[in-house]
């Protein structure tokens, strides 16, 4: 994409491309002019959508960031509309070339003597958050979890939803006055954020989950996994657990997975089973005091100055628009460059929106290990999701295809562009721990949550979502940074979007000038300076994934 920041109507984002992105509405009819060549629109082109910039025939192949795309279904004039009705997904086979890459960092002088006040770990690890962490063995303990959480919440300083339960204190005073409802005009006052009991306590996370029994033996053995990584995770400074008992889950179980991934493990572990204790009262009551000592011995924790190198960033994209690929993924895959050269981690997941970017990511591969594991990965996912009548070329939601991602392989292209430049060094499976610097490709579904909470599994200390529609997505343990592709939608939904990429669009700023941008962000949201909109919050989404069902 050319980065002069002159104001353009349209973008060719690969000079093999045989479309073109309107930055801005354009009418029917109207001439557009680039690269010295004229084109009449033959239909309106709404901002984010594409046009044929050649007369096309049936079955000819579409390119955008330079890779197919798809292929029209019937003769289309240039300068006509890009839609689900003439373009069918296609992409390209891949397989593994030996391909030689070669990486030219980007320059990081700038960064060279900066910090980050982190939590540093026993196991050496630096945690961006301070958080004690409630998990449930099984779903029978989710509305005991959810007792606990408005208690602790609501005493602690951490509940979000003060100005809602005075919101509906005053309509029920309305009511019972015999006034009208409609009338009442009440100010919704924003709850306190300085009236926490434990300053170094950055919050208390409940992963409710509808898992541990009931289903396949393997659901439980790969939900106990992710809910040890979780105890693991460099955010977490102790756990509570609260099991049933008889559930498939047992609770030996789990700490042994909590001890296989890390022998070294040496946080507060609390344990309490309903069928072992007198009364749910007696479970509920013991669990709050002893959680409430335990917070009392985390909140002796402080931060302190850590390298860059030990950041551990996941990009995930969500509420996705046709401008998504041009401004927002390009700019944090800026970011994620700039990580990489600085030492850092890179986790890239989502493989259904990998589709059609696969050959790339396989030529960047530092081994032919880690190109055949990737390759396994994704033909077995998509044979899985095949296997129950569906398949990655079936990814694009209605959002997205209203807002200019027609073909699952466009999607997938812009969505790639959030892993940057670098090689992939290592390939992850579903709760696999990243160990290497550089990018990692972690398997997990595209579903937005799915997606985060297995960034965050593997490791992830930091989440930047990227979405042109605006999705509120966040995660227990994780803080999740919201970049908005667009300013409208910055504008729009500023109480959940953090940094916004429209200067890109609008020919302010260019891809770089972003993206250290959101670096700077995420430095100061790593040292607890900056608080993400969905940590404000407590957005604090957890959906574990079963293998297969899900895209």
């Amino acid at each position: 994409m050319p980065e002069n920041k002159t104001k353009k109507q349209v973008v060719k984002l690969h000079p093999d491309d045989n479309v073109l992105v309107a930055l801005s509405d354009l009418q029917k009819g109207e001439n557009i002019t680039f690269e010295a060549e004229t084109f009449v629109l033959q239909d309106l082109i709404k901002a984010k959508h594409k046009f044929y910039t050649q007369d096309m025939i049936k079955g000819q192949e579409v390119i955008m960031y330079g890779v197919l795309v798809g292929k029209v279904q019937n003769d289309i004039s240039k300068g006509s509309l890009m839609t689900t009705e003439n373009l069918k997904h296609a992409a390209d086979p891949y397989a593994y070339r030996n391909v030689s890459y070669e990486w030219q960092a980007p320059d990081v002088s700038k960064y060279k003597n900066k910090t980050f006040k982190g939590y540093k770990r026993n196991d050496g690890r630096v945690g961006t958050a301070n958080y004690w962490l409630f998990v449930p063995t099984v779903f029978c303990e989710n509305r005991n979890l959810d007792v606990i959480k408005e208690a602790l919440h609501n005493q602690l300083g951490y509940a979000v939803s003060d100005k809602y339960n005075q919101y509906t204190h005053e309509l029920l005073q309305g009511y019972l006055n015999g006034e009208d409802i409609e009338s009442i005009n009440i100010e919704l006052n924003p709850t306190p954020k300085n009236n926490r009991v434990f300053e170094n306590v950055d919050g208390i996370k409940f992963l409710n989950h509808q898992g541990g029994c009931g289903g396949t033996r393997q659901d439980s053995a790969t939900l106990s996994a992710l809910l040890a990584s979780y105890a693991n995770h460099p955010n977490v400074g102790g756990i509570t657990i609260l099991s049933l008992g008889c559930q498939h889950l047992q609770v030996q179980d789990f700490v042994n997975d909590v001890k296989k991934q890390n022998p070294q493990f040496d946080k507060p572990l609390l344990i309490f089973e309903q069928q072992q204790t007198e009364s749910e009262e007696a479970l509920i009551t013991n669990a709050i005091k002893k959680t409430f000592e335990g917070l009392i011995e985390i909140n002796q924790y402080e931060r302190t100055d850590a390298p860059l190198s030990e950041l551990c960033i996941g990009v995930k994209c969500g509420g996705s628009d046709g401008f998504s690929g041009v401004s927002a993924n390009p700019a944090v895959g800026y970011t994620s460059d700039l990580v990489v050269a600085l030492g850092g981690k890179i986790l890239l997941a989502e493989f259904p929106e990998l589709c059609g970017a696969e050959q790339n990511l396989i030529d960047r591969c530092i081994t032919k290990k880690t190109a055949e594991k990737f390759i396994d990965l994704m033909e077995s996912y998509d044979a899985l999701a095949h296997k129950v009548g569906s398949g990655f070329h079936m990814n694009p939601s209605p959002g997205n295809i209203k807002d200019g991602l027609i073909t699952d392989a466009i999607k997938s292209a812009g969505a790639a562009k959030k892993g940057g430049t670098s090689p992939v060094v290592d390939v992850l499976d579903y709760t696999e721990l990243v160990t290497k610097s550089g990018l990692s490709l972690v398997c997990t579904p595209g579903n937005d949550v799915e997606a985060t909470t297995g960034k965050a599994a593997s490791g992830a200390t930091l989440i930047l979502f990227t979405t042109g529609l605006g999705t509120p997505t966040g995660n227990p343990v994780c803080p999740v940074i919201k970049v908005a592709t667009n300013s409208v939608l910055a504008t729009k939904m500023s109480d959940i979007i953090d940094i916004d990429c429209g200067p890109i669009i609008s020919g302010e700023k260019s891809i770089e000038e972003m993206g250290e941008e959101i670096l700077d962000y995420c430095i100061k949201a790593a040292s607890g300076e900056i608080i993400p909109k969905a940590v404000q919050l407590n957005q604090d989404d957890f959906i574990p994934w079963k293998r297969g069902v899900s895209l």
